[in-house]
């Protein structure tokens, strides 16, 4: 799967130089981030517009459509995660109200959907990290703030700065004993 600076969406198959499919052409708003779920059959994708899009991975048609497209945050969309078997995802992002970190059920109206909104990370969320054994979220903010989540009780458990400046990545051992963060810096 590949997203680009110009917005376009392909999929490609190893053994295939051509595309699969094209989920979206070029003119939409730069990609920020894409991933598959755990079991490989939808992927999703954030944009710098705030929104999150989803679709069905085994398309016949050359150019499908979302069967979800959402604006989960009034800025931009930096990360998700795909939480349980994707029914639930969450994302992190800039918004106006400094919901930055929202989870969403996808299986609702879209009226209905957010669950819940944490107020966090002054000047936006950059990156989000599942923790499925212990079912905490990680986010990285723009100042160097780390904020761990528990989605089950819907609470802020901690917050502390890691860094002087933008956290960009966050990295979960196996086991779910650390977590590694790395920053602009």
């Amino acid at each position: 799967l590949t997203g680009a600076q110009d917005g376009s969406v392909r999929m490609f198959e190893w053994t295939r130089p051509q595309q699969l499919v094209c989920f979206q052409q070029a003119g939409n708003a730069r990609v920020t981030r894409m991933y598959f779920n755990s079991q490989g059959n939808k992927c999703g994708v954030a944009d710098g517009e705030g929104f999150l899009s989803i679709w069905q991975v085994n398309q016949t048609t050359s150019n499908p459509k979302p069967y979800l497209n959402w604006q989960c945050h009034s800025k931009t969309t930096s990360d998700f995660a795909f939480i349980t078997s994707s029914s639930l995802v969450a994302t992190s992002g800039q918004s106006n109200d400094n919901r930055n970190v929202c989870l969403w059920d996808t299986l609702v109206s879209s009226a209905n959907s957010l669950i819940h909104a944490f107020t966090c990370h002054d000047h936006g969320a950059t990156v989000l990290q599942y923790a499925p054994k212990h079912q905490l979220l990680i986010s990285g903010g723009r100042k160097g703030y780390i904020c761990i989540f528990d989605i089950r009780q819907r609470q802020i458990l901690y917050t502390f700065q890691a860094h002087e400046s933008a956290v960009k990545a966050l990295a979960l051992d196996p086991s779910e004993d650390y977590f590694i963060t790395g920053s602009a810096e």
